[in-house]
């Protein structure tokens, strides 16, 4: 288990070396420094559990320089020290974020006590919001079909492990929450767990939010920003659909896993880090391998230990216990009386394809939950609440549609009834459209055919 780390900023040498002793003593892993410019040029590159901080410095002072903290990363421990006379200060410190303060002259069992309360404070949050966590991912991997206990089974192998993870699975699958379980199991379940989608931020962006940057290097930037990589120093960072990154940042990445060290943007210094990868993607990535569009030497590096999550379609053994989960979860969540469903409802679920897997399936049932008046979900409900939608999504009087528009929408609306009619049953339904099974399953995804329109 690390070290719990403890930056002093005090410009009193006697004061420095009497906390540096005594809680060194007490197994934390300490740094001191003189000044408060000192101690901020030191928080870019490194992070620490807990900052205790002198009010009268030279130079910048504690308040500044606790102001300076809280943007570089607001939720910073701080503990202010303040002299004789000035504590009604140190309790306008608290106002700006510090967590406590102590007097001079220091009383080190005071000091211990403070430092041993604050931190395990802080550890009491930390591990209230993983409890919800683990809450959470724990519903996602409902099931037990041979593909999930497979799954649970590798999570429990590679979670103890250092060693990168790969995680292959499409859209809703609940690659996030594999990611953070494997996390939670790990000996870094007390350090961070940070995330980093590259699919959601603009190209011109990334480089900032992976690797921070130094605010005169970048116009428009007040301050220093902390990358993600440095966030997660100590803990594990989910790389979040890394085949949508572009190349440049592929060769930044892979030197990152060489080195164990980076450059923010704009400065000349390296940062080590600590980190655990584990990476996502719902693409083929050996396809753009072959394609050039991603780096097989970085691939190689991702993939140590690679998991498939399976798609909803092939476990459907695991989807009547998803829905009696969560009729029971949502039923008490939103204070509704408890459902049931009826079998010929039950079938549909069963023979519906579920493209966005258990993120589309969960929000089917919550939607039951507040929606369906009966305590019993039939077949009938899922006709009223898709011809509901369907009868609102164009206006009935468009006449600024194309021919093709048009003829689209009426396909996709009419194959979706003859899909409710037959329960969602592409055998049954395909017949009567006198057309393949193939055939209809490529028009659904064509046409974005989903449960509810």
């Amino acid at each position: 288990m690390k070290k719990e780390k403890i930056l002093v900023i005090d410009d009193e040498a006697g004061i420095r070396s009497s906390l540096k002793g005594i809680l060194e003593d007490e197994g934390y892993s300490i740094k001191t420094v003189v000044t408060g410019e000192d101690a901020l040029k030191l928080l870019k590159r490194q992070n620490f559990d807990l900052i205790l901080l002198d009010i009268w410095l030279p130079q910048m002072n504690g308040i500044d320089i606790l102001k300076e903290i809280k943007k570089m990363e607001e939720n910073s421990l701080v503990v202010m020290i303040s002299g004789h006379g000035t504590v009604e200060t140190a309790v306008q410190a608290i106002k700006f974020g510090a967590h406590d303060f102590l007097e001079k002259p220091l009383s080190l069992e005071k000091v211990v006590l403070t430092v041993k309360n604050a931190l395990s404070q802080k550890k009491l949050e930390e591990e209230n919001v993983q409890l919800r966590d683990s809450i959470q991912m724990k519903r996602h991997l409902i099931g037990n079909s041979d593909a999930i206990q497979k799954l649970r089974d590798e999570i429990d192998k590679a979670a103890p492990t250092n060693a990168p993870v790969l995680i292959y699975g499409e859209d809703g699958t609940g690659k996030e929450l594999v990611a953070r379980l494997i996390h939670h199991q790990s000996p870094r379940k007390d350090k961070r767990f940070i995330q980093i989608n590259f699919a959601a931020i603009p190209d011109e962006l990334i480089e900032i939010e992976l690797f921070g940057t130094v605010k005169e290097s970048i116009e428009n930037f007040e301050r220093d920003k902390k990358g993600k990589l440095l966030l997660a120093d100590g803990g594990t960072i989910l790389l979040d659909e890394i085949c949508d990154m572009s190349l440049p940042i592929q060769d930044k990445l892979f030197r990152v896993i060489e080195e164990q060290n980076f450059e923010p943007l704009g400065s000349s210094e390296s940062i080590s880090v600590d980190i655990r990868i584990i990476s996502a993607t719902n693409k083929n990535i050996k396809k753009l391998i072959s394609k050039g569009k991603f780096r097989e030497d970085l691939f190689l590096k991702l993939n140590v230990i690679p998991m498939t999550i399976p798609p909803l379609r092939k476990r459907k053994e695991d989807i009547p216990l998803f829905i009696d989960y969560f009729l029971e979860y949502f039923s008490i969540q939103d204070g509704k009386k408890m459902k049931t469903m009826s079998k010929e409802a039950m079938e549909a679920f069963l023979n519906y394809s579920w493209p966005r897997n258990a993120s589309e399936l969960i929000n089917v049932i919550e939607r039951f939950v507040i929606m369906v008046p009966d305590d019993e979900i039939k077949d009938s409900h899922l006709s009223l609440l898709v011809e509901s939608r369907e009868s609102q999504s164009i206006p009935k009087h468009d006449t600024t549609r194309s021919l093709i528009q048009a003829s689209r929408q009426f396909e996709k609306e009419y194959i979706h009834k003859i899909l409710i009619k037959h329960k969602w049953d592409v055998a049954k339904a395909a017949s009567e459209l006198k057309i393949s099974r193939d055939d209809l399953r490529k028009k659904i995804k064509k046409l974005g055919i989903t449960f509810f329109g």
